[in-house]
């Protein structure tokens, strides 16, 4: 299949993410440690892996990109689920998405090297895809030896996780639940579970209600949890930061940028840079920005505060509907991921994301509300020289904006409320005249 095969003296397991005493195996239903009842984190054999140097590793799996390798989350396999068997393992080709370099959008904003690591291209248009393949791949092998027996795969989710969680649960043959908040999903992302054959359930809530629900019904054992609070869905993003060192020939960034509104995605992206330092493949770590949307910012709020803990608010109706989360589960992850790689957190307002998605635009990408928020974020950064001009700048882009066809829609239509729509471009209805159409050009 082109992954490598999983070694025997190789192990992970959940551990508490605060340092209690305990390591329980990936293949059990656990979601918080029992002592503190705090977060769980996946844990590797450092030494173990020690034992291949930094240049073997950057070999190896240079090696098996080249030989397209159908996964790039299962090419870095020894560092994510290594005892999951090539038989259970559930994958869509996820991974190995392009670092596209921005020269002209980085040109017209001012940066000297902007790249945007594109992880829509995924099968079903999000990152999600590299957390679920190894979140279904374990829970299928869990199943498969009698470990686990879930009526349902379960998740909360603002669009993009129940996408991702309803195809790989399809590709696997188990049962599926995904809660959603009623009307705050676009209608692409609405469709993507319910054409996977998920069952659905549109909650009268926002995603913070839907996460509550669905945590309970965890505790009691209803179902298996599939949100980020289980560390699985960490360690296949993490793969996004080996992708991009490996993609700037083993190489760290200066800064990466990221959308984040329930924070694993930045927890994720330590994990991947900080495993690759520990192990010798890259010489230092970049920086992270935390991007967040106006409307829904704890994290933003905490970071302006000096605060160490996330107060949760009521996140409000924004564009970057995504991250549009008040209370996040991956709040003291995050606060980690800031502390080791020197991070900030910056906020981007509804116009702000929209006039930075419609800008990326008419240079050739097609930018998600999300990857808005982002470059908004990284332009803020750059214009106080936070951000250098001679710096690496990745801004991770989470999502394929055809999920979003409304947003484009409503902007070029100057129909949002809050939006300029300063670079609206709408069609010009003219009669079937040579000379009209001329006189047009």
């Amino acid at each position: 299949m082109g992954y490598s095969k999983p070694q025997e003296l190789l192990r992970a397991s959940f551990r508490c993410f605060d340092g209690c005493v305990g390591e329980f195996p990936l293949t059990q239903a656990i979601y918080r440690c029992p002592s503190c009842d705090g977060l769980l984190e996946v844990t590797h054999d450092l030494d173990i892996l020690r034992r291949t140097s930094g240049d073997e590793w950057r070999a190896r799996f240079d090696a098996r990109w080249s030989a397209s390798a159908q996964s790039g989350v299962w090419s870095k396999r020894e560092w994510v689920a290594p005892e999951v068997p090539d038989s259970a393992l559930v994958t869509m080709g996820e991974g190995m998405t392009p670092l596209y370099p921005a020269r002209r959008l980085a040109n017209e904003l001012g940066f000297g090297d902007l790249r945007v690591k594109q992880c829509g291209t995924t099968h079903t248009g999000s990152f999600k895809d590299l957390g679920m393949t190894v979140l279904v791949s374990v829970v299928n092998h869990a199943v498969t030896c009698g470990a686990l027996t879930p009526r349902a795969i379960a998740c909360a989710s603002t669009g993009d996780t129940s996408a991702a969680l309803a195809a790989y649960g399809a590709a696997a043959g188990l049962p599926v639940v995904v809660l959603l908040p009623r009307g705050m999903v676009s209608v692409a992302q609405l469709v993507q579970p319910l054409a996977h054959g998920a069952k659905v359930l549109a909650l009268e809530t926002d995603f913070d209600g839907c996460m509550a629900v669905v945590a309970e019904l965890a505790r009691r054992g209803r179902v298996y949890l599939a949100n980020s609070m289980n560390p699985l869905r960490i360690e296949g993003q993490k793969t996004v930061a080996l992708e991009i060192a490996q993609q700037l020939g083993w190489k760290a960034p200066d800064w990466v940028v990221i959308p984040s509104g329930n924070l694993g995605n930045a927890a994720a992206l330590f994990a991947g840079f900080s495993m690759a330092k520990e192990l010798g493949l890259i010489d230092r770590l970049p920086r992270l920005c935390v991007a967040q949307a106006a409307k829904a910012n704890p994290m933003y709020r905490a970071f302006l505060a000096g605060a160490s803990n996330v107060l949760p608010v009521v996140a409000e109706s924004t564009q970057a509907s995504a991250i549009r989360i008040g209370n996040p589960v991956s709040a003291k992850r995050a606060f980690a991921a800031l502390r080791g790689m020197d991070g900030v957190v910056e906020e981007a307002t509804e116009n702000e994301l929209a006039e930075a998605a419609a800008h990326a635009d008419r240079t050739g990408l097609y930018a998600d509300p999300h990857t808005g928020v982002a470059l908004a974020c990284a332009l803020k950064l750059r214009h106080r020289e936070v951000i250098q001009r001679g710096d690496v700048v990745v801004v991770v882009s989470t999502a394929n904006a055809l999920k979003f066809t409304e947003f484009k829609l409503g902007y070029h239509e100057s129909q949002l409320p809050e939006i300029d729509s300063r670079l609206a471009n709408i069609p010009i209805a003219l009669p079937p005249d040579v000379e009209v159409v001329a006189a047009n050009l």
